[in-house]
Formats: structure tokens, sequence, C-alpha cells
């Protein structure tokens, strides 16, 4: 593997092999958690979780802004995409190698853009002891990180965002402003997303598309 990151692994009980390893401190909330038997409620920062239980309301408020200013008609032409119960069962993200792209939705504060979509970069899923990785592979912006169960119809990525052209993801939860959670689900026939809601930077919601290389 290129390159993979090692979250939490105190707190998830299990090692992850790695060209690239980053080993990365426990926050307190994850330290003192009775816990410790990998789920990502037990590994996730007090602030992602707050993320994920707000994902819904982080969704309409970027629809709206979106929409506001002028981007309903490119919103609508994603369809399931960006639609917040389009979710699938069997949210199950096979291992291997992925075409990724990025759409930001709605904007924080008054002067970013409101929409924009980005073209397809690579992304690739990997079986680490038990979970799986994610790992987009090129672009500016690279969300790393792991990727947990929760139910029927979504799982949950708890990572960090790489930025530019750095080799080496900064530790989970040792930077706010990298922490990134969020949900994946399945979409359609071998159509996936990654959603993230409230990200740290640029937009109110991040939206990443994923459907098999090749």
């Amino acid at each position: 593997m290129g390159r993979t990151i090692w979250v939490l692994a105190v707190a998830l009980g299990v090692t992850l092999g790695a060209c690239r390893t980053v080993v990365p401190a426990i926050p307190p909330s994850a330290a003192d958690a009775p816990d410790t038997s990998g789920t990502w409620r037990a590994t996730a920062t007090d602030a992602d979780k707050q993320r994920i239980r707000g994902w819904y309301t982080s969704w309409q408020a970027a629809l709206a802004d979106a929409r506001a200013k002028g981007h309903g008609a490119e919103i609508d032409r994603e369809g399931a995409l960006l639609q917040p119960t389009a979710a699938l069962p069997n949210a199950h993200l096979p291992p291997g190698d992925y075409r990724c792209r990025t759409i930001k939705v709605g904007a924080q504060g008054r002067v970013g853009l409101s929409y924009i979509a980005y073209g397809w970069f690579q992304c690739r899923v990997a079986v680490e002891q038990g979970l799986s990785s994610l790992t987009k592979l090129t672009g500016s912006q690279r969300p790393v990180g792991l990727i947990f169960p929760d139910n029927l119809k979504r799982q949950i990525f708890l990572g960090t965002l790489e930025l530019g052209d750095e080799k080496m993801a900064v530790n989970y939860g040792s930077d706010r402003m990298r922490d990134m959670a969020g949900l994946v689900e399945r979409i359609g026939d071998n159509r996936w997303r990654l959603v993230l809601p409230a990200p740290a930077y640029e937009s109110l919601l991040d939206v990443i598309e994923l459907v098999p290389a090749g």
C-alpha cells in the first residue's frame, strides 16, 4: 500500500501495517472512555461525534445556502449524490482502487463559493485487520483514515486531512482543523459517497463520490 494511517491504535486494539505509519496520541475523551472495543464512538473526538450527530442539519444548511446563491440546477443534476436520504442498504465499501470526486456545498462566511464540483481523482480502500482504510491518493486535499461499521445504511469514516505536497498525515485528534468525520453510504450499483458534514475549511458540506476504477 502507498499509505495507511494508524488511527488511535491503542483504543482500537489493532495494528495497521503500512509503508507510512502515523502513531497518534489518544485524545482525552477516547482515553477516558471505558469502551475500547474499536467502535467509532470509542475512537472519535467529541467534536467529530457532534459532526456525525448533526449531519442532516449540516446538509440542509449547505443545500439551502447553495440554492439561494443560484446553484439549484447543479444540485438537482447530481441526483442521488446530493440527496440526504438517498442511502441504500449494504453500505460496505469493498477494497480496491476508486475514481473519486469532491463536491463542496455551501460557503463558510460571505466570501467563499457556495458550490464547487471538482474533477476525478484517485482513491484507494484497503483491508486493515478487521477495518478498512480510505485514502485519497491525488489532489491538493486528501482525506486519509479508517472506516468503521455503524448500521445497515452507513459506515463511519474517521481520519485527517493531508494538504498540498505533504507526505505524511497528521495524527488524528491532534489538530481539530485536520480531523475529519463522515458517513460512508451506498447510493447505487457500484456507487458510494463519503459525506463530510461541517468540514473545517471553506464549505458547509463536502460529498466525495466513489466509483470503482477501470
